[in-house]
């Protein structure tokens, strides 16, 4: 028999509560059974639970009292003109979006499993921000999914207190454009096909708009024409000198702020000159033409379609070049990018081909953005060759030496699993370990002191490492 609880006598949110309960056994089951280093299921498994967290809402005694000069809920459609509904009470902290305090009207949830009210973690992206706003953990992505879950307790909390909401579609178009603003989004489009100058004018202003205002962003869905005459300037040149540098900046840019609007993602891929400009882009221009280049791409590379398109475009060498030359600028969204981008084993493959192993453990051992790049070694440790190069390159002593030095518990984590499948699939490295084991009891301490998945690498590693020995001294 089901335990009563908190969600008795809602059988919706029952249903839904236990499939979410089914699916994270599960993914649970497969994360930890599975020695691959599933990134993506890790990051479904975190949210769903934060999730299941959110659902499990203490009943909260409820005063609601109105008062018609307190706080007004706008309905925007038919220009203001409609009656607005006057809200005063005490609302549920649970029911409130972190950035606005105010009771959420579009409840989404970010790649880290938190829920805010869309149009104010919208605002909060469009200003360029890439982490969390409450945990401050880079985002793997910028989609925004819809908590249905939330947005049915919101309802029906609303529902037995009198409130009326204004439908969450208004309240997210409250930046609706004129026909002037059309009319001028066309005329900017319109002076791609003229003269240099003209060009540049557009360009940039172009660029200045879509990154204030998403309304412009999504006007770039409306029509199939409108990427190609943003970008025919760089379409019809012939050679890189014949790029002016300044123009391809703004217009890449201005690709990589239509890239943030979720409805744009698709088609921004599929248009077939964008990702051939894009890779044309990561190898010439400016510094921070390139690293737009980069961010575009990781941005765009948040649906699985898009993951394949870039891959077999042949984005990963240059990525994996412009990580090389190692531009302070461009190495976040780089390494961004490439991790992205190799969540899909066959752009592993393509990686490990176009030379990632290498650049990784040298700017790994160089200390440079330890925490992404071990992510990034992490997932390609899957691949055979991958672990073949690895021992070539010294991974082992370095690998050793961030778990001594590191005090990240994931960083160490990501070691340890690293080193394991060295240790099953490579015997030249078991001397080395065991090396290491004896002076510093390096593996030793971390099964220990490590996270349960730490502890549980470390161990398998000992294990080993003494059957090895065990054997020795009976031969």
């Amino acid at each position: 028999m089901a335990k009563s609880g908190v969600f008795e006598g809602d059988p919706i949110t029952v249903a839904k509560a236990m499939e979410l309960k089914k699916e994270l056994q599960k993914l649970v089951k497969s994360i930890v059974e599975e020695d691959d280093i599933n990134v993506a299921a890790i990051d479904r498994a975190q949210q769903m639970l934060l999730t299941v967290k959110e659902m499990k809402l203490k009943k909260k005694s409820v005063s609601l009292k109105i008062n018609q000069n307190h706080q007004y809920y706008n309905n925007n459609n038919n220009n203001n003109n409609n009656s607005q509904e006057m809200v005063c009470g005490v609302v549920p902290d649970e029911f409130k979006c972190p950035l606005s305090k105010e009771l959420m009207r579009d409840p989404v949830i970010i790649s880290t499993g938190q829920t805010y009210d869309r149009p104010f973690i919208q605002k909060w992206l469009n200003s360029g921000n890439r982490t969390c706003p409450q945990t401050q953990q880079v985002l793997s992505h910028t989609i925004l999914t819809s908590n249905h879950l939330i947005r049915e307790m919101i309802a029906k909390w609303c529902k037995n207190h009198g409130i009326k909401l204004p439908d969450s579609v208004h309240h997210t178009n409250e930046e609706g454009l004129t026909e002037a603003d059309r009319s001028h989004f066309l005329s900017l489009l319109k002076k791609m096909s003229s003269r240099l100058p003209d060009q540049k004018e557009a360009a940039k202003e172009l660029r200045l708009l879509t990154k204030r205002m998403p309304s412009f962003r999504a006007l770039f869905g409306e029509s199939l024409e409108a990427i190609p005459q943003l970008l025919s300037p760089l379409s019809h040149t012939k050679t890189e000198n014949e790029v002016h540098l300044e123009l391809q900046e703004d217009l890449i840019t201005t690709l990589l702020n239509l890239s943030i609007h979720d409805n744009n993602k698709k088609l921004v891929a599929e248009t077939p000159m964008v990702i051939p400009l894009l890779i044309d882009a990561l190898k010439t221009g400016t510094i921070e033409t390139r690293s737009n280049s980069a961010a575009a791409l990781f941005t765009l590379s948040a649906l699985d379609s898009n993951k394949v398109l870039i891959g077999k475009s042949g984005a990963l060498k240059p990525l994996i070049g412009l990580l090389d030359e190692g531009y302070p600028l461009a190495m976040k969204d780089v390494a961004s990018a490439i991790f992205n981008l190799c969540i899909l084993h066959e752009n592993k493959a393509r990686a490990v081909r176009d030379g990632a192993v290498r650049v990784i453990l040298k700017k790994i051992t160089s200390r440079e953005h330890v925490d992404e790049l071990l992510s990034i070694l992490a997932m390609l440790s899957t691949n055979q060759k991958a672990i073949e190069e690895m021992g070539d390159h010294g991974a082992v002593s370095c690998l050793l030496s961030i778990i001594r030095e590191n005090s990240c518990a994931r960083n160490k984590e990501n070691c340890i699993a690293i080193l394991y499948t060295l240790c099953l699939n490579d015997r030249s490295t078991w001397k080395e370990m065991k090396e290491e084991e004896n002076v510093n009891r390096t593996i030793s301490q971390l099964s220990l002191n490590g996270t349960s998945r730490a502890k549980r690498k470390a161990s398998g590693i000992l294990e080993r490492l003494n059957r090895i020995v065990n054997l020795t001294h009976t031969a």
